[in-house]
Formats: C-alpha cells, sequence, structure tokens
C-alpha cells in the first residue's frame, strides 16, 4: 500500500485527516503564541477519530517538529532548574500513564481527556493564583503528575501549565519554563510509546505529515506573540481549547 494510502487509512479517510490537519494546525497557532495548548486543543478532537495510542504518538511527535523554533529563545528565559527537577520525576510517570493508555477502554479514555481537559480550562478561566514559593517536593509532584497524565492521555501539559499560570511570573517566563518541560516530557513518551506499541513507517508518516502544519502555524504564532497582549493570547487559547472539548466528546459518537 503506498503511504499517502496508508495515512489516510489510519485516520478512516480524507474527511477525517482534514479535519485533523486544520485541528493540529490551530493547536500550531496556540502554542506559538502561549507555548502551551496543543494537547488542549488536539487530543479531545484526534481522540474521537484516531486510535488514543496513535493519537498520543502523533502529538509528541508533532511536538518535536518545532524544537528548533521554540527551544532557542525560551532556553535563555527559563528557570532551568526547576524545570530539570519536573522532567526527572516526570520519567518516573510516563511509563505507568502509558500502561493505562495501553490497558484502558477508549471511551474511558476518551472521558479522561474531556474531563482533564475541561477541569484544566475552568482553572485558567478562573485566575486563580498563589504566591508562596514551591520547593521540590511540590515541582517533582507537578512533574510525576504531569508524566503519568502525558503517558496516558498525552495531555501532560496541564499540570505544568496550572503550575506556573497561577503563580506570579509573567508571560515570559511562564512560556520559556512550559516550553522547555514539554520538551522534555515528549522525549520520554515517546521513548515509552515506541517501547511498549508496535508503530511502522506507517504510524511515522502519518505524524511526518501532520506535523508540516502544525511547524507551520506554530512559527507564525511565535511572530504574533507580544508580552503586552498576554490577556488577549489567553483569551483566543481558551475559546479554541473550549470549542476542541466540545467537538471531542463521547456523546456525540
Amino acid at each position: 500500500m503506498p503511504v499517502s494510502e496508508a495515512v489516510l487509512a489510519l485516520a478512516g479517510g480524507v474527511a477525517p485527516f482534514a479535519a485533523l490537519a486544520c485541528t493540529i494546525a490551530a493547536a500550531g497557532i496556540v502554542r506559538g503564541f502561549t507555548g502551551f495548548g496543543t494537547a488542549l486543543v488536539f487530543m479531545p478532537v484526534a481522540g474521537a477519530l484516531i486510535d488514543p495510542p496513535l493519537a498520543v504518538l502523533t502529538l509528541v511527535v508533532t511536538g518535536m517538529a518545532v524544537w528548533p523554533v521554540l527551544l532557542p529563545p525560551a532556553w535563555g528565559k527559563a528557570a532551568r532548574g526547576e524545570v530539570a527537577v519536573m522532567g526527572a520525576a516526570a520519567l518516573f510517570g510516563v511509563p505507568m500513564g502509558v500502561a493505562l493508555l495501553a490497558a484502558l477502554p477508549v471511551e474511558t479514555l476518551r472521558w479522561v481527556v474531556a474531563v482533564a481537559a475541561a477541569l484544566t480550562l475552568a482553572a485558567l478561566v478562573s485566575g486563580w493564583r498563589y504566591t508562596r514559593r514551591v520547593g521540590r517536593g511540590g515541582l517533582a509532584a507537578v512533574g510525576a503528575s504531569a508524566g503519568l497524565l502525558g503517558g496516558a492521555t498525552g495531555l501532560g501539559g496541564p499540570p505544568a501549565i496550572l503550575f506556573y499560570l497561577a503563580g506570579p511570573s509573567g508571560a515570559e517566563r511562564v512560556r520559556a519554563n512550559t516550553i522547555l518541560f514539554l520538551c522534555v516530557l515528549d522525549i520520554s513518551i515517546t521513548v515509552a510509546l515506541l517501547l511498549r506499541f508496535s508503530f511502522g513507517w506507517a504510524e511515522l508518516a502519518f505524524c511526518a505529515v501532520l506535523a508540516v502544519p502544525y511547524a507551520a502555524t506554530t512559527l507564525l504564532g511565535q511572530r504574533l506573540f507580544r508580552p503586552e497582549r498576554e490577556r488577549a493570547y489567553r483569551g483566543a487559547a481558551y475559546l479554541l481549547i473550549a470549542g476542541a472539548i466540545l467537538m471531542g466528546l463521547p456523546l456525540w459518537s
């Protein structure tokens, strides 16, 4: 079977693949100007169209495609010590999450994605803030929970996003920390998935094709990013996330 046909077959046809391409493109815009949000936009829709393991693999592999764009400016602005603690803890959570991904029914995973995304969105919209400094134990807990949730559903970002956005840091620091942590998470989840599931060239080609619109729109989003427009960016991201959650609800299938 030609690669193009194999890619379309994994999505279930041209229309579902087009829907996935549009969704990952929208997620790229959000990732570019906020540093997060790819999973919150992509996973609710992808979980309704393709197998959850393939959806998670697509999420992390396409995420790697934008590292050359996002990492260089984020590296110098991130709190790398904090990210290192969280990343090390995530390595322990990811294998357990991937084990759940392999064991849980598809319908259950879709509901977990929808509920986790909705709770994250509600917490973000509420504008909750804290002022106390978090120690290494707290950072490790955030990282481990991100690894567990990321391995099981692809939604590894929300624990870190809520931790950073709830704090007093400005938009640039939040964006840089989140970008750096998600890079670490992408690597660990990819390795765990490849060890657990029998993915072939068709699945990798599927991810590579979707990485093209994602990389393009992420670059566009990064160029649109202006720290002084933080509220506008977050508002737009929240609307996209809410729409993706509604579209991906298991109720419609």
